[in-house]
């Protein structure tokens, strides 16, 4: 598993105005710029989204957040934000996985390494049979 400080990519309730922003990244976070992971389907889940891998070729783009933790607070960002996500290393009742992605920056189009949270396979295989794709890529932000 990787361990590398990376920051997290967000696409869903902890992006700027989302219902976790506040309560999870106020305080801990020292950046927060627009970002793009290519590859990826959003689908709706009940009141939060999850990203799943899209077929090649799709083009398929969700639209996010990519945060810098404060070097003194990212342990225990990376702690909350894996107990927010339910998400416990190689347990496969996960709803969701922590993966290292390749985002793109909105402002400069320079490829960033960031912690996703993803659907975890189970959950993904589910969304794509059943699921309800989220148009465009975007989460709305209540």
């Amino acid at each position: 598993m990787e361990t590398a400080r990376l920051p997290f990519f967000v696409y869903g309730t902890l992006r700027p105005g989302g219902p976790n922003h506040d309560l999870f990244l106020r305080g801990r976070t020292r950046a927060a710029e627009p970002a793009r992971l290519h590859g990826a389907v959003l689908y709706a889940g009940p009141g939060y989204p999850y990203a799943v891998e899209a077929p090649r070729g799709t083009g398929a783009v969700i639209a996010g957040e990519l945060v810098t933790a404060r070097p003194e607070t990212y342990d225990e960002l990376l702690v909350a934000l894996d107990r927010l996500e339910e998400y416990v290393p190689g347990d496969p009742r996960n709803l969701y996985d922590r993966v290292a992605a390749t985002v793109v920056r909105d402002t400069d189009r320079a490829s960033v390494r960031a912690w996703v949270y993803v659907a975890a396979p189970a959950v993904a295989a589910r969304l794509r049979a059943r699921g309800t794709p989220i148009d465009g890529g975007t989460w709305p932000v209540r």
